[in-house]
């Protein structure tokens, strides 16, 4: 199966309505070439999934905001693009603030093949309306389901040609579990080297997860 496409060929994959996961967290590990290609594309509408909207529209995610792409935003932090601001006020958009944690959590669950997370986190307020409480040795928790995405877009600083994926540091953030949690995922991989030139250690997230790799620096 050929794994390596364009970045045309990777927003044939995405249609309006979608739900999209982004990694990266602000603007460290984010594919930032998919992102333009998305933004740039006619697909609108989309739901959009990542950690936070990125700064005011300047870089990466937050443009995608700024140019009416998203039709709902589930994060847990927006507080750094005003933007969207406005957007609330004029109910031009749904936002669904989820704490950090919880999310990360969340789509793990759904990579994972689990039924949901416990955490304590909302408890008492208005996080916890609508959602099951469980009592765990006399302890109250909320379930939170596990959070799937149509298309993930994420970014590995090294790629083999079968997707087995190496991040640099903080890079890793939200982009592993969200390589877990989509019906297809498309990794922007700043180099691509050959199958085996990988240290089978040193790899963060397996291949099988991986449908397809966009060349986002050179390609050995």
């Amino acid at each position: 199966m050929k794994k390596i496409i364009s970045l045309d060929e990777a927003m044939s994959f995405l249609c309006d309505g979608a739900s999209v996961m982004i990694g990266g967290f602000a603007c460290n590990g984010i594919p930032s070439k998919l992102i333009e290609a998305l933004l740039y594309s006619k697909i609108k509408d989309i739901t959009l999934i990542s950690s936070d909207l990125g700064l005011d529209g300047i870089f990466g995610i937050g443009k995608l905001v700024e140019n009416r792409k998203c039709k709902k935003v589930m994060a847990s932090f927006i507080g750094s693009n005003k933007d969207i601001m406005q957007q609330i006020n004029n109910k031009e958009i749904e936002i669904n603030l989820i704490p950090q944690g919880t999310l990360a959590e969340c789509i793990r669950a759904a990579g994972y093949g689990l039924g949901g997370v416990l955490t304590p986190t909302g408890i008492d307020t208005l996080s916890e309306l609508g959602k099951q409480k469980v009592v765990v040795d006399g302890k109250e928790f909320l379930l939170e389901k596990p959070l799937h995405a149509d298309v993930a877009l994420i970014y590995a600083a090294i790629s083999d040609r079968m997707g087995n994926l190496v991040y640099n540091g903080t890079e890793r953030n939200f982009n592993h579990v969200m390589a877990c949690a989509a019906k297809i995922t498309i990794v922007q991989a700043e180099k691509i080297v050959e199958i085996g030139d990988i240290n089978l250690n040193h790899i963060n997230t397996p291949g099988i997860f991986v449908d397809y790799i966009v060349d986002g620096g050179y390609c050995n």
